[in-house]
């Protein structure tokens, strides 16, 4: 790489404090920085902009809403994933971490719940190794305990596959995200058209299968991240029973814990605590579980996820910049906690030597406007 770039009279946001500099980048590392709002020969002169290390996304199903962007509509994936990538990089993520599902109920097509995540993996990485995508691709299985398939859909997956996230999956009915089974009525049926009747049966199998199989699955879920020096994630986890089980997995890492008490049994434990940006951004959980603000404020939340929407990670971390008044520790839930938490240690901080992935921001008001993004060191939004 020969991209050469120098931004100047910029508001560095750095791990611990931000502060007017300047910073250059070349070969597609952070060559130079320095403070003082002068514009140095040739720099770009950024206005006070914030410029921030590049966003790190952990969990996020946006590329599913790429693919199927209608029900039974089946979108052609190699171009859905490149909007899906150009979308992310667009909102300031430079490194992603694509959620797809392991482990299906290939008993019950009604709600094409079959497998599907080697073969769009192996179009990720295809598209990754062509040089196709912008920024930096890597994978999170989602590893679904009340499923019929998790092991050999498991085993379809090794080492040179860049998985670098499982999170262990539990949505057996009436617990964990959806506690109250109306809620988990409400976006079973309305997703899906079910009857009344084929919902009851649906939880039933659902139930059984955690019965039968959830063991089995949660054991090789473990030895597959270890296997592949992945990080473990629990996620939705809701009693301090239910945390004090993750630890002895040795889960380091909690998604989106539902409840104060689960949160604070998770700081206990050592975990970081992921919590959605829109729950943040909207004030609220859609399901119903503990606001994420509500964590912020009593420091247990360590990193944002943007989960469904990925604008909205750049606007939490700024919000929570505004909540803590202090923007560097907001970045930091987007930038290097996510980093760190998966192992990652070339990124996740403006610092000479790492990778050149920033972005710049400038604040209109409340909300934040990506002026530019940059994946190591070449201009990609």
């Amino acid at each position: 790489m020969t991209d050469d770039t120098l931004l100047g009279n910029a508001t560095l946001v750095r791990a611990a404090d931000c502060v007017r500099g300047w910073i250059r980048f070349a070969d597609g590392q952070i060559a130079e920085m320095g403070e003082g709002a002068a514009v140095p020969p040739g720099g770009l002169d950024c206005s006070g902009d914030l410029v921030a290390p590049g966003l790190v996304e952990l969990h996020t199903d946006n590329l599913e809403r790429h693919i199927r962007p209608r029900p039974r509509v089946d979108w052609p994936h190699e171009p859905a994933i490149l909007a899906h990538d150009a979308e992310l990089a667009g909102t300031g993520i430079t490194t992603v971490f694509d959620a797809l599902r392991v482990g299906s109920v290939v008993s019950d097509n009604r709600k094409g719940y079959l497998p599907y995540a080697r073969p769009l993996a192996t179009e990720i990485l295809g598209l990754r190794d062509r040089g196709a995508l912008r920024i930096s691709h890597h994978l999170h299985l989602r590893a679904e305990l009340c499923s019929e398939t998790l092991v050999e859909e498991l085993a379809a997956f090794g080492p040179d596959d860049r998985v670098g996230l499982v999170s262990l999956m539990d949505h057996t009915p009436g617990q964990r995200q959806f506690r109250d089974i109306t809620k988990f009525e409400d976006y079973i049926r309305g997703k899906y058209g079910l009857s009344e009747e084929a919902f009851a049966e649906h939880c039933a199998h659902l139930s059984g299968l955690q019965t039968t199989l959830g063991a089995k699955h949660e054991a090789a879920a473990v030895a597959s991240a270890r296997g592949w020096r992945a990080a473990l994630a629990s996620h939705d986890d809701t009693t301090a029973e239910q945390v004090a089980h993750s630890a002895e997995l040795d889960v380091r890492v909690a998604e989106f814990p539902t409840t104060l008490d689960a949160a604070a049994s998770c700081r206990a434990a050592g975990m970081a605590i992921i919590m959605g940006a829109p729950n943040l951004v909207r004030g609220g959980s859609h399901s119903g579980n503990v606001a994420a603000e509500a964590l912020a404020q009593d420091d247990l939340l360590d990193i944002l996820s943007s989960d469904y929407i990925p604008a909205a990670l750049l606007l939490g971390a700024v919000g929570l910049g505004r909540l803590w008044d202090d923007m560097a520790r907001g970045f930091a839930t987007v930038t290097r906690a996510p980093a760190r938490a998966v192992g990652l240690t070339d990124r996740g901080k403006l610092e000479v030597g790492l990778r050149a992935d920033v972005v710049r921001v400038a604040l209109a008001g409340d909300v934040p406007v990506v002026r530019g993004v940059w994946s190591q060191g070449r201009r990609v939004a």
